[in-house]
């Protein structure tokens, strides 16, 4: 009798990496630790529920609950293996997934998860929190409103405003950019008293002071800059109009017109390339005061006057370009042509040059002159037409620039204030600088939020509860990315070296820095090919690449997540 023979592939990828990585992490552990659960949960437990589910959404980039099932279906073998528990397809079917969005969604229950991971991530990773960023995002959903539901309509940071929205507050660590506290309020709330609870949830999580808090103008309200001082924490960001008016910023830039100060040059270097001039400036200080129940609080603010150089630039090319678009108007507007009014008086020519002037923003800059040409014209007599002169008036028009207004604009290019309350010894002005031209990082970490690979938005949940559990669940995603980027990055930095072979197409290209995206995707196309002949059940893995040893390396992993995956044992009778 002939053995029956089964030959069955699955797609292994970056499972065993990400499941690896979340072990480490202890997070299915954690989350079965703080979350709570129906009473009627059976099975595999939420942590790993959850663990699984992660693992699509950051293999896949797909938060959609109905498309996890068939992943994992298409995944048995790897999956158990990886996990070392009883993986069944039902397990992730859509009233599971939304029973750990419901237990996602406690706040009592976040908090606490959010908390303990915190610092089981600070401990194993041996990072040392000094700064941290703050910042807010909207999500635009195809939900319902409700009178008190978290979905609202309100300021758009996606620019859609006809679609009803919630809001992401997040402060993230420097330099990873691994979310510490995560706050999901409805979408019409101001960013403004956001700050304090989630700088009061990162203090009662990392059990620490002195942290430089760093965000836009929106984190130096004064009520948030005298919460950040009576902490002993720092702050640092840019002055809105509203704390440093227009003639406030023109007081502090006249010391650098009459060079009475010395500008202090920040620079910055990267990829190897010489150091660069980004920006320049100099710092005073001064009392600031605000009132902190029950007491009024008196502290040094420095303020730091900076130029930047980049925006001054593209300041200058944009002035240019205006310049010369307005200049090229203004002389197609002397030019005859049919069908246009040939004007003879100087008020029609002033109203439509001067409307050129205002439209490309030129106010002062140009200086316009009109001259009044007069013409006498002999006309011969013709039929009953006497002899006359006639008599016609043409205006010309002169453009030319205001070369000393010009200059005195260019000095007023490219200038902000920063206020920050830690110590110049601390902080030096480039470090300032520096220190928020990395803002980007929050930006970055909302990009991978809302777009590829955990694509929250647009968001389709129509439940409150389950929108934030979403929500919070995609966070924990952000956490294993930048994480898992972190420890290859540094690991390069301490070897000194670069890793090659990540970008397609240019196998030679090198970097120090790459990205949990490309680090992952170096994974794809790995295959688990099970032949099943008779009681016998064999595995073949593909086999892995230098470059796949060299990440597993670098991240601390041993080949055996995958190799392991390729035993081969009997079915039990």
């Amino acid at each position: 009798m002939t053995e029956q023979l089964t030959v069955i592939t699955e797609r292994v990828d970056d499972i065993p990496i990400l499941v690896a990585h979340m072990l480490k992490m202890e997070l299915p552990s954690l989350l079965d630790e703080y979350l709570p659960v129906h009473g009627n949960w059976q099975g595999l437990s939420l942590g790993w529920t959850s663990g699984v589910w992660l693992a699509h959404l950051l293999s896949e980039g797909d938060h959609r609950l109905n498309q996890v099932q068939p992943w994992v279906d298409k995944r048995m073998d790897t999956l158990r293996r990886c996990t070392g528990q009883p993986v069944a397809a039902l397990a992730w079917s859509d009233d599971r997934l939304a029973g750990v969005l419901t237990a996602l969604s406690d706040d009592e229950s976040w908090t606490g998860f959010e908390t303990a991971l915190n610092r089981r991530s600070i401990g194993v990773y041996d990072l040392r929190p000094a700064c941290v960023r703050v910042d807010s995002t909207t999500v635009s959903s195809y939900g319902t409103v409700t009178e008190e539901g978290v979905l609202q309509f309100g300021h758009s940071k996606d620019h859609r405003p006809d679609l009803p929205q919630l809001k992401v507050m997040q402060a993230v660590l420097d330099p990873l950019g691994m979310p510490l506290a995560t706050q999901v309020v409805s979408g019409e709330k101001a960013d403004d008293p956001l700050y304090g609870p989630a700088m009061a949830q990162v203090r009662q999580s990392l059990g620490q002071r002195g942290l430089l808090y760093v965000g836009d103008s929106k984190l130096l309200a004064l009520e948030t800059r005298a919460f950040i001082q009576a902490d002993d924490d720092y702050y640092l960001g840019p002055l809105s109009k509203v704390h440093l008016p227009d003639e406030q910023l023109v007081a502090y830039r006249q010391p650098v017109g009459a060079k009475q100060v010395d500008l202090t040059p920040v620079y910055r270097s990267r990829d190897g390339k010489p150091p660069q001039l980004i920006a320049e400036g100099y710092e005073l200080s001064g009392a600031v005061s605000a009132e902190v129940q029950p007491h009024r609080l008196t502290w040094i603010e420095r303020r730091l006057v900076i130029r930047s150089v980049q925006q001054a630039q593209a300041a200058e090319v944009a002035l240019l370009a205006r310049l010369n678009k307005a200049q090229t108007a203004l002389a197609e507007l002397t030019q005859p042509n049919q069908g246009k009014p040939r004007w003879t008086a100087v008020e029609p020519w002033q109203q439509a040059a001067e409307a050129i002037v205002r439209q490309y923003r030129l106010e002062g800059l140009l200086t316009l002159r009109y001259e009044q040409q007069v013409h006498e014209r002999p006309v011969w007599p013709y039929r009953q037409r006497p002899a006359e002169v006639r008599v016609e008036r043409t205006v010309r028009l002169h453009v030319s620039q205001d070369e000393a207004a010009i200059q005195q604009t260019r000095t007023r290019w490219g200038w902000r204030v920063y206020a920050t309350n830690q110590p110049a010894d601390q902080l030096s002005l480039a470090q300032a600088v520096l220190a928020y031209r990395h803002e980007y990082l929050v930006e970055h970490g909302f990009g991978r939020l809302k777009g590829k690979p955990l694509s929250l938005t647009p968001m389709y949940l129509q439940d409150d509860q389950r929108a934030t559990g979403l929500v919070r669940l995609l966070t924990i995603g952000l956490r294993v990315l930048t994480l898992l980027e972190f420890v290859v990055r540094r690991g390069l930095a301490q070897q000194q070296l670069q890793l090659a072979g990540l970008y397609a197409g240019n196998p030679k290209r090198a970097t120090a820095r790459p990205t949990a995206e490309a680090l992952l995707a170096a994974f794809k196309e790995i295959n688990l090919t099970v032949v099943t002949i008779g009681t016998q059940v064999h595995h073949h893995l593909s086999p892995l690449s230098d470059l796949q040893h060299r990440i597993l390396t670098l991240l601390g992993f041993s080949a055996d997540i995958y190799t392991n995956l390729a035993g081969n044992f009997l079915i039990p009778p």
